[in-house]
């Protein structure tokens, strides 16, 4: 019996014009497999309106109401979906993330899937429907709605296809597959046709925004095969898989970039035991997710740590922060939300070397100031000017030969 769980994202059900083709698509994949199961975003930009719309009623609101909010443009979108199926002659039943069996913690806003009961959706198949499944959404032990994070949708589908033990899970977006770097930034970008989970979660996490980094992770922990596809033609995409240990043919697989960063450095701090361990499990407490940390070399037994954040976090950190430099007696602290990451991604790298060099080299021909620079046997980042980020891209795409 196979088995399909698919995703559309919001820009692929963004009109009723658009959902009538995402239906003829899954009329067309009917044909192919004989249980489909549709997780969908919601309808364009309409959980950006709902949160303007909220945040017209002030800015300390409710983590609970803002999730039953937010998780109704996933439901309008499935229930219009499901309602075009009718419509066409396919058999289809919308449903919530709760029923749909899907579980979380309590974690509102940020919410991670502990558990599926996928029964509802088998009893569904039962009576051969195509269910479809708002995404983003699931609810805790208390009853209440909770949603998954900007992305949740991708991990919906891969959570589901694990569940339900899929033949195969496809998520439809607005690009054909998983790029080389950003096609806005470097035109002649390439698609990649197959990655590695571990390759795909560091860019993922890095910035290509193709696929949310929780829903790798989901996937290479399961071993659910994944393949990215655009909604909007019939070319293959890019199947995300495990890496079948052969000789890596690129040593650099792709570059990402996420401008959606702040830097935050304190001076003078005491080099004593326990002053890190104070700092981010401060930070962690508030919910505010650590990248890169920088450690300067120890002079007069005081140092200099810096550190990066998501720049949308960065007026709840601050406060934070500037408790702490008290707290520890630092002489005082800087941030700034002018900087970008850019990274070099290639499971080649662990047995290459010299692409370290290689992106100095670059980086430094195209007179961009490394900041600061993190490295793993997988991913080489640096922060530099927010308004270089482009220049570094392509210089860094044309350095390792992408485009071929």
């Amino acid at each position: 019996m196979a088995l399909l769980v698919c995703k559309f994202g919001g820009s692929s059900v963004a009109t009723l014009d658009r959902i009538k083709n995402i239906a003829a698509r899954v009329q067309k994949l009917k044909h192919e497999y004989q249980d489909v199961v549709v997780v969908v975003s919601a309808m364009g930009d309409t959980t950006d309106d709902l949160l303007v719309m909220a945040q017209e009623i002030g800015n300390d609101l409710s983590c609970r109401e803002l999730d039953m909010l937010l998780s109704t443009g996933e439901q309008q979108s499935a229930a219009l979906l499901a309602l075009t199926l009718n419509s066409i002659g396919i058999k289809a039943i919308s449903l919530t993330g709760w029923q749909a069996g899907i579980k979380s913690d309590s974690a509102h806003s940020k919410a991670k899937i502990s558990a599926i009961d996928n029964q509802r959706i088998r009893d569904e198949f039962k009576q051969g429907n195509v269910v479809v499944v708002a995404g983003f959404q699931g609810i805790n032990c208390g009853g209440d709605i909770t949603t998954l994070g900007r992305g949740g949708s991708d991990t919906t589908a891969v959570a589901l296809a694990a569940s339900l033990k899929a033949d195969r899970c496809m998520i439809f977006t607005d690009v054909s597959g998983v790029y080389s770097a950003d096609p806005r930034l470097v035109h002649e970008a390439r698609k990649i046709e197959r990655i590695s989970y571990e390759e795909m979660l560091e860019m993922a996490s890095l910035g290509a925004a193709v696929m949310q980094p929780r829903s790798v992770e989901f996937a290479m922990v399961y071993g659910v095969d994944v393949e990215v596809r655009s909604s909007f033609s019939e070319e293959p995409g890019t199947i995300i898989t495990e890496d079948d240990g052969m000789e890596q043919q690129k040593v650099v697989q792709g570059i990402a970039h996420d401008r959606n960063c702040a830097k935050i450095a304190i001076f003078d701090v005491p080099d004593r035991p326990g002053i890190a361990k104070a700092l981010f499990t401060s930070l962690a407490e508030h919910k505010i997710n650590v990248d890169m940390v920088i450690q300067a070399a120890m002079r007069d037994e005081v140092n200099d740590i810096a550190f990066t954040i998501e720049r949308n976090e960065l007026n709840m950190a601050l406060p934070v922060v500037e408790d702490l430099v008290k707290e520890i007696g630092a002489s005082g602290m800087s941030y700034g939300d002018n900087v970008a990451k850019i990274s070099v991604v290639g499971a080649g790298m662990k047995s290459n070397p010299g692409v370290a060099a290689a992106v100095f080299t670059a980086l430094a021909d195209a007179s961009i100031n490394i900041q600061m620079i993190s490295t793993s046997e997988i991913k080489i980042s640096c922060i530099i000017e927010e308004s270089q980020v482009t220049e570094a891209v392509q210089a860094l795409h044309n350095k390792f030969d992408l485009d071929k």
